[in-house]
């Protein structure tokens, strides 16, 4: 954990704005704002996810912001999803890249013949960011996914 005594109004104005960037992911995941999600993107942007945390080998790897969209997409196959962002943190910033990481419990419900299920993801997510034209944006994106539990919603 890294102590400020102080920081300029530039850097903690970048903390502010990553954090935002970190937020608005969930936030269009959860709305299923697609075009919105994927402008939080560079055109460049590295995908990763990795389905077990335990296991080195992706379950999918992409190298576009518009390769994004079947994944994205796929959010569609839930009634709700509720993304809750929990702590974030910065590990390298400079004026236009940072690194971070974040983490999420990831909510999932499904609706099956008035049946409801719910899953639950651990998500650990590490991150490039870059910032272009004074915007934060993500350049890189390693998703880990570390437990899920499904279970009966009453």
């Amino acid at each position: 954990m890294s102590k400020h005594v102080r920081i300029s109004p530039e850097e903690a104005a970048d903390r502010l704005a990553i954090r935002e960037l970190v937020e608005a992911y969930a936030l269009c995941a959860d709305r299923r704002d697609a075009k919105g999600q994927m402008a939080l993107f560079t055109a460049d942007t590295h995908f990763v996810v990795y389905m077990n945390a335990k296991d080195p080998k992706p379950s999918m790897d992409l190298h576009s912001r518009d390769a994004r969209a079947p994944v994205f997409a796929d959010l569609n196959k839930y009634d709700a999803t509720t993304h809750f962002v929990g702590q974030s943190t910065i590990f390298t910033l400079a004026s236009d890249r940072a690194t971070g990481e974040a983490c999420c419990l990831a909510h999932h419900v499904t609706v099956d013949d008035e049946k409801r299920r719910l899953m639950v993801a651990s998500l650990r997510y590490y991150d490039t960011f870059v910032k272009t034209d004074g915007a934060w944006l993500f350049a890189e994106r390693q998703l880990y996914v570390d437990w899920v539990d499904e279970r009966a919603l009453s």
